[in-house]
This record gives C-alpha cells, sequence and structure tokens, in this order.
C-alpha cells in the first residue's frame, strides 16, 4: 500500500508541477526576484509580491516585476529548474544555488554554485559553457524521465 501511495504521489506532483524545481527557502531562486537577474541586478523578493506559476512560488522585488513575470513567465524561469547550471551539466547532479551567482546566455537565466572556494560560474566559463549547457539540456532530460 505505502508503495502505491508514494507512485501516486509521484505522478500527482510530476502533473501538477511539471518539471522539479530547487525550492530552497520555498521559493524558487531562494526567493530572489527571478525577473531582476534580467537587468543584471539581482534582488531579493518581498513577500508582498508573490506570484504562482507551475505549481511552485516566486518572489519579486517590486509590483512592475511581478507584473513582467505575469505577462511572460517562461521567460524568466531559471533553466534546470534553479538547480546549478554547471552540476546539471558536468555531473548531471541537482546541486543548490548561490543566488547571487548567475549568468544571462541567450535570453535564459542560469544559477550557480558558488561557496567555499568553489564557483562553479568561473568553471563553467573556463570549461566551456556552450559545450557544458548541451550536456546539460541532456542531463535535464534524463533526469526528469527518471524522476517521472
Amino acid at each position: 500500500m505505502k508503495n502505491i501511495f508514494a507512485f501516486l504521489l509521484l505522478i500527482t506532483s510530476t502533473t501538477f508541477f511539471g518539471q522539479d524545481y530547487n525550492l530552497k527557502k520555498g521559493y524558487v531562486a531562494e526567493g530572489y526576484d527571478v525577473v531582476s537577474y534580467f537587468d543584471n541586478k539581482p534582488k531579493e523578493g518581498n513577500k508582498d509580491f508573490i506570484s504562482e506559476y507551475d505549481g511552485v512560488k516566486f518572489k519579486f522585488s517590486s509590483k512592475e516585476n511581478l507584473e513582467k513575470f505575469k505577462k511572460s513567465p517562461k521567460k524568466y524561469i531559471p533553466q534546470y529548474g534553479g538547480y546549478c547550471a554547471y552540476a546539471i551539466g558536468k555531473n548531471g547532479e541537482k546541486v543548490d544555488v548561490n543566488p547571487k551567482t548567475f549568468e544571462i546566455r541567450d535570453g535564459k537565466l542560469y544559477l550557480f554554485y558558488d561557496a567555499w572556494f568553489n564557483n562553479t560560474l568561473k568553471n563553467w566559463k573556463e570549461e566551456g559553457a556552450e559545450k557544458l549547457k548541451k550536456q546539460a539540456d541532456i542531463n535535464w532530460t534524463k533526469i526528469q524521465k527518471k524522476e517521472m
């Protein structure tokens, strides 16, 4: 009975949420305003400006950014569910991020781990971002299929 319940829960969360998101602190991008990254100035979101999309919550620093997100949410959602782009590309592993460490590449938001003398954005650039991005796209598809 436990296995059936777990299976149904997995199917339900996949169906409702569509994709896996890094929800550290209960929000995508740890509560940082995903729109603000595109101004190259990531800001922490405010509890007064919250939106839900794809079954998860996003915080925004202003009503203006909240409205921008609502008009075109897919434009602002971090790639790979907000997990570290480098780790997804290099090892196919979901790793938490430092929401202040990011890159906008081809109009998409990529987040990276950055702690304890390990800045994966630096590694991403040094090891070839385009090659790692292609591999991350492949790995992310595999991760999503495994979790279904």
